[in-house]
């Protein structure tokens, strides 16, 4: 879909649209973005733009890339609007792939791996600890 971009470099608008998609959700943290080919076809726009949009979102640190593998969102802390009586916390921290984990992501033990462990709590007991992992990014 074609963005409007009023007075602003097109590349400029492309990065922006990602950047509301990833501060909404629409791409999840850790997730993988949209290949460059489907961005050109989306955005009706060239592989240079979209490479340009793409290193704005980098200096932001919004994505990261890595060689052979894509661009991913970087993990970000969940944050939500408690409902009554419930609180949630998200940490996040970089840890080494235990073997198991290694054995999951088909990669090496002790690869840099990204924990991101969300407790739920309704009147102060804990509800769910939910923890998800994902391969850290490598910079660029």
């Amino acid at each position: 879909m074609p963005t409007p971009h009023y007075g602003q470099p097109r590349y400029r608008a492309i990065a922006e649209e990602l950047r509301e998609r990833i501060e909404n959700g629409v791409i999840s943290p850790g997730a993988l973005l949209p290949a460059e080919s489907a961005l050109t076809a989306e955005f009706r726009a060239a592989r240079g733009t979209i490479r340009q949009a793409m290193a704005v979102l980098r200096e932001a640190g919004l994505v990261a890339t890595e060689h052979g593998r894509g661009t991913y969102a970087n993990p970000r802390p969940i944050e939500s609007a408690p409902s009554s009586g419930s609180e949630s916390e998200t940490r996040q921290r970089r840890i080494p792939a235990s073997p198991d984990l290694a054995a999951l992501f088909a990669v090496e033990a002790g690869t840099a791996l990204i924990e991101q462990e969300r407790v739920n709590r309704t009147n102060g007991a804990v509800v769910t600890v939910v923890r998800n992992y994902q391969l850290a990014p490598v910079a660029d």
